[in-house]
């Protein structure tokens, strides 16, 4: 029996946007991450249909490595230094159906905490939309024996759930900056550092120091992480308010900070 198949390309996007939501398609979850640091057994996810349609979401965990651009790649087993999250996470429901802007709530739970060692584990829930397979055929294909299939487009998300057990280790630094003032817009490139036993996530500020002390923000990126078991992160933006200031004398300061406000890294650069 001969079988055709209609198909468009498998659609799997990861992006990790600075917002206190996370949105891909017609699919929006908050909070974006999830990190058990002790305080707390259970959290919850809660996801909204922004769409037209009902859409069907499959629920699983899957498992990235990040690479020192920042990228991700998926992976079956662990590498050195690193732990997967999913062996000790409980989470209910596993497949939702949500109506055109109906929302609904998934509760994830700690479970064998016990056999958690000193460090952090990792693993990334993905949501993945669920479309019918319809069966094109027709009486004509039918009698030849012949079967048409058409598999609709379908998209994936997923965000960061992180299990820390015991006091963190981890300490930063910002090395390698590079700054090109004569491009479009001025960009900075840097790397992070990072050292200790845990990821670091948090914002990265520029602000340019006239040769007078005044100080003025000229860049801001929110999100920015160095997951375990990586040592570094390249990562360049552009300052898009540099054109406000002199940037042909001063220096530029450029700091990472937790989203509390802890500053974990400053670096100034001579202009």
């Amino acid at each position: 029996m001969k079988i055709k198949l209609h198909s468009t390309l498998l659609l799997i996007s990861l992006f990790f946007i600075p917002q206190n939501f996370f949105a891909q398609g017609d699919l929006m979850i908050m909070p974006k991450r999830l990190v058990f640091d002790g305080s707390q057994r259970s959290q919850e996810i809660n996801l909204a249909n922004t769409g037209s349609d009902t859409a069907v979401y499959a629920v699983s965990f899957v498992n990235y490595n990040m690479t020192e651009s920042g990228s991700f790649e998926q992976v079956e087993t662990p590498t050195e230094g690193q732990r997967f999250a999913e062996g000790f996470l409980r989470y209910f429901p596993r497949q939702i159906t949500l109506a055109p802007n109906e929302a609904q709530t998934i509760r994830v739970q700690l479970t064998r905490t016990g056999n958690l060692e000193q460090g952090e584990y990792r693993s990334h829930m993905y949501f993945r939309a669920v479309e019918e397979q319809t069966a094109l055929g027709t009486e004509e294909d039918a009698e030849s024996e012949g079967i048409s299939i058409n598999i609709k487009t379908v998209f994936g998300i997923s965000i960061p759930i992180i299990i820390q057990q015991g006091e963190s280790t981890t300490q930063l630094d910002i090395t390698n900056i590079q700054f090109e003032k004569d491009a479009e817009t001025p960009q900075l490139s840097l790397v992070l550092n990072r050292s200790g036993n845990m990821s670091v996530y948090g914002n990265i500020k520029v602000d340019h120091i006239s040769p007078k002390g005044k100080t003025t923000e000229i860049g801001m990126v929110k999100g920015v992480s160095v997951y375990t078991p990586n040592a570094k992160r390249n990562f360049s933006f552009e300052l898009r308010n540099a054109r406000e200031v002199d940037l042909s004398q001063g220096k530029l300061e450029v700091s990472y900070f937790e989203e509390d406000g802890e500053i974990l890294a400053k670096k100034e650069y001579e202009l």
